[in-house]
């Protein structure tokens, strides 16, 4: 089933806080239908590009929609416009599907300041960029604000720190909706590794030591993970890397922290339902 994902598309827009989880969400292939939608038809973005036909605000989302807030260049003026405040009015009448679970909210950099300020961020774990902490903590009072945090989920909240943060967020949900293969398939693509928040520690081994780019080192991962069940040597292993035995040994040790049959291992463990 295809997931509608709705950027809201104000004046001002960071362009990355746009492209960058859309770009994301494209390589996931049809998994995700893009759409874009505002106050105005067209806009210009932080980086003086022009954004055009743009939607409408719909009266409803979807069951299962992703919606996403993206940051704008200033948010201590671009949130005050009146296009921001019309979005702000309709946020707050998306609150109930929202609260119900019905509709994922994503909020990217400073997006989260326009959410806390429809009243979405009342008791709600969050985060947002580091210049924003303030007029977020203003906005709403009641936000439980995690400063040092990549991205945070809290039922069914997402909000990330800003900017790049914004790829790390989408490249997770896509781990979460669409399998882990799905979501390196994406990372590798992108020439992007996944990073772990502080408050998600359970990223599968599929994607928690993937964040370097040695070719060797992938083309052994991507050897174990096509067929983790398999009794590997650790001569196979090598040989489908290109290099020796003892050097890989060295690479895994040097790069990834772990041994080659641990991480076998825990491939192994995670197929069957084993915590390691």
């Amino acid at each position: 089933m295809t997931i509608p994902v709705w950027f809201v598309t104000l004046p001002g827009v960071m362009m990355l806080d746009i492209t960058g989880p859309a770009e994301t969400f494209r390589l996931a292939g049809e998994a995700f239908a893009l759409r874009y939608i505002g106050a105005d038809s067209s806009v210009t973005t932080s980086v003086d590009m022009v954004i055009s036909q743009i939607e409408p605000l719909p009266e409803k989302l979807p069951d299962g929609s992703l919606l996403v807030i993206p940051g704008v260049c200033d948010s201590g003026v671009g949130f005050d416009t009146p296009q921001a405040l019309s979005v702000c009015h309709w946020l707050m009448r998306m609150q109930p599907a929202i609260h119900a679970g019905r509709v994922t909210l994503v909020c990217i950099c400073s997006g989260t300041l326009l959410a806390a300020r429809a009243g979405l961020m009342r008791g709600v774990q969050c985060t947002t960029h580091h210049d924003v902490i303030g007029r977020l903590k203003a906005a709403e009072p009641d936000a439980i604000i995690k400063e040092n945090r990549i991205f945070i989920e809290d039922r069914g909240i997402w909000t990330s720190a800003g900017i790049s943060t914004g790829i790390d967020l989408t490249l997770h949900l896509i781990n979460r909706l669409c399998g882990a293969q799905t979501a390196l398939a994406v990372a590798r693509e992108m020439v992007i590794w996944f990073r772990r928040s502080g408050d998600d520690p359970q990223l599968s081994p599929w994607l928690r030591f993937r964040n370097h780019l040695h070719p060797a080192l992938h083309r052994a991962q991507d050897t174990l993970t096509l067929q983790p069940q398999r009794a590997w040597s650790l001569a196979e292993i090598a040989a489908t890397a290109h290099v020796s035995p003892r050097h890989l040994t060295r690479l895994f040790r040097q790069h990834l922290g772990i041994s080659v049959h641990d991480y076998h291992q825990q491939l192994q463990l995670r197929i069957t339902g084993v915590s390691g």
